[in-house]
């Protein structure tokens, strides 16, 4: 991205390879503000922490910060409340503290500098003193590989009290890296380590390029003496009064910007024109108001076939107004029904063209949309919707539905991608704050729908999602079964399949390093999975067996008995006459050496009668 040009230019002219590494603190480097603060309120929120567990909780918090108690102390204090607690349902519990809160206060730069390691094959991890419930959602969202992290001592998945040493805190975090480095082969003389406070100064001492990032005062007074190079982003964090004033008059522009356009509809009677006009004004404005500059690629694509469907990958409220800059003119949207609910704002965008649905009701939002069709083939008006049907948490593509691509067919209209690098940064999703940014847009080629089909759709929502992904750069290379046996054949890039809400690897409990899969490869515990499935179902065929044998009667025990008796005797009368030989033989055997002993005696006693004599 060239957004973001400055940020990581010299991350771009590094060398390339696992041996540099790229370490990043997560409370106040990655994210604004504190995780902790977010679940706290959280579960004051709700009711989890009994008056006395606040107070004591604050007590333990207020000594950490004075210095009077130790972050082993303050682990160990909030490890006391999370006694008897269900770990997996603290994992969902975080999971969904990320979604609706932590999720939008990830630093848009931050986020570009973790890419860009990536893109260079460098060694990337969080180490934070944080607990994994707070830092595996982010992570997994920004594609980390490692994670390192404090955490509570869980038994039969449920808290004990107590917390797993050692800590990921000040010199436990040099361990921790250290550990890594030894396990990838990283050299720490190499490698970054990004952090906003002096709790990290010993890692941060320790790597060969130190980044302090938002730093704290203390940390920018060390960082000034020692000449680090200090970076400081604004891109999130408390909005300022002008940021609320300019997000209100935006969102207002959109009332005076239609209003401007009935004169237009007064004089010329045309009701069309009035709304172009008021478009193209309130697109401007709003606009100019947030601070909404755009990269735009492919902008003559616009242009080429029109009406069409335009689908766009939907991130943040500012999209509508970034739509109504590229498409100016002749364009009808669809929004989801709570809009119309709101004053003034629901009627406005009504009388603008806008179709509102349903989307909990897919046979009601499939039949609301049908007068699009019309105001296609008839009136030369092109459509404006989001496939994803709502807006995503961070720039990763949500999956497609179909509606679109439909209306599409049914008015045999082309669909034009337009794909929306980075509209989070000027709003993210449950952000009511606008921020000034500047937006990458690529808009692809209009894609021809004549040969569609209504059995085939499918397959043309995923090529037309692959596109978005190969642009977004969120594609993913996978071995695919290929050939006779099913054998691992040609590599193919595939859309990037939506991370479960816990994706947690095996792990020794002395390593606080996380890899994923470590040992086993997805593949093998497939096959793990699938034989333990299949045992319920070989024991049943086992039992089966059994009880379709045929019953025995008593008579036929009987004659089986009888038989196996005279068996037993024709054996042994056939022995017999065998046993009577081989006896018959060893006594003439014993004969016949009778015989010679006593010839080779008798020449012998010859001999001493003769002496003797």
């Amino acid at each position: 991205m060239t957004v973001y040009a400055d940020v990581i230019n010299e991350i771009e002219n590094l060398p390339s390879g696992p041996q540099i590494g790229a370490f990043f603190d997560f409370d106040g480097t990655l994210i604004a503000g504190f995780s902790a603060t977010v679940f706290l309120k959280e579960q004051i929120r709700r009711g989890d922490l009994s008056p006395y567990e606040l107070v004591e909780l604050v007590s333990a918090v207020t000594q950490f910060s004075l210095g009077t108690m130790g972050f082993s102390g303050l682990m160990t204090s909030a490890a006391q409340f999370m006694r008897g607690v269900s770990e997996k349902d603290y994992i969902e519990f975080g999971q969904e503290l990320y979604e609706q809160q932590i999720a939008r206060k990830v630093y848009p730069e931050s986020r570009a500098l973790v890419q860009a390691h990536m893109a260079k094959g460098h060694t990337v991890a969080v180490i934070s003193s944080a607990t994994p419930y707070q830092v595996e959602p982010m992570a997994r969202d920004l594609d980390f590989e490692h994670i390192i992290c404090s955490r509570y001592e869980v038994k039969d998945g449920v808290f004990t009290g107590g917390i797993e040493r050692p800590l990921c805190f000040g010199q436990g975090k040099v361990l921790a890296a250290e550990k890594l480095a030894k396990d990838h082969g990283v050299d720490l003389d190499r490698s970054y380590f990004y952090s906003d406070s002096d709790d990290d100064l010993e890692l941060l001492e320790r790597v060969g390029h130190p980044q302090p990032l938002n730093p704290n005062s203390k940390l920018a007074v060390i960082a000034e003496e020692r000449g680090w190079p200090v970076r400081r982003f604004k891109s999130r964090g408390q909005p300022h009064f002008t940021d609320y004033l300019r997000s209100v008059a935006a969102t207002a522009s959109l009332l005076p910007s239609f209003a401007a356009g009935l004169p237009i509809w007064a004089l010329t009677g045309s009701k069309s024109e009035a709304r172009n006009f008021a478009t193209s004004f309130f697109a401007d404005i709003s606009s100019a108001l947030i601070g909404l500059n755009l990269i735009v690629r492919g902008e003559s694509h616009i242009w080429e076939n029109r009406p069409a469907v335009f689908v766009f990958n939907h991130q943040s409220k500012v999209d509508v107004v970034i739509m109504a800059r590229l498409l100016r003119r002749d364009i009808a949207g669809v929004g989801k029904k709570e809009i119309k609910q709101m004053p003034l704002i629901g009627k406005t965008l009504e009388l603008a063209g806008t179709v509102f649905i349903d989307r909990q009701n897919s046979a009601g939002a499939i039949q609301a949309m049908k007068p699009l069709v019309d105001a296609m083939r008839n009136q030369g008006q092109s459509v404006v919707i989001a496939p994803e049907g709502t807006r995503s948490i961070s720039p990763r593509l949500a999956p497609f539905k179909k509606g679109p691509f439909h209306l599409a067919i049914q008015a045999g209209v082309p669909v034009v991608p337009v794909v929306i690098h980075n509209a989070g940064d000027v709003a993210p999703k449950g952000d009511f704050v606008f921020r000034p940014a500047t937006v990458e847009v690529d808009v692809l080629p209009p894609v021809d729908t004549s040969d569609w089909r209504g059995d085939t759709i499918d397959q043309h929502v995923a090529e037309i999602r692959a596109m978005f992904l190969d642009t977004l750069g969120q594609a993913e290379t996978v071995a695919v079964e290929s050939g006779p046996g099913g054998k691992k054949g040609a590599e193919k890039k595939i859309a990037r399949k939506k991370k479960p809400a816990r994706e947690t690897p095996v792990r020794a409990k002395a390593d606080p390093v996380i890899t994923r899969y470590p040992g086993k490869s997805p593949e093998t515990e497939d096959d793990t999975v699938k034989k333990a499935a299949q045992k319920p179902t070989l024991k049943k065929k086992a039992l089966r067996k059994k009880t379709t044998k045929k019953k025995t009667t008593s008579k036929q025990v009987a004659a089986g008995k009888a038989s196996a008796k005279k068996t037993t005797r024709k054996k042994k009368a056939q022995k017999k006459p065998d046993a009577k030989k081989a006896t018959v033989k060893k006594a003439a055997q014993k004969k016949a050496l009778k015989k010679k002993a006593r010839r080779k005696k008798a020449p012998v006693r010859a001999t001493v009668d003769r002496k003797t004599s």
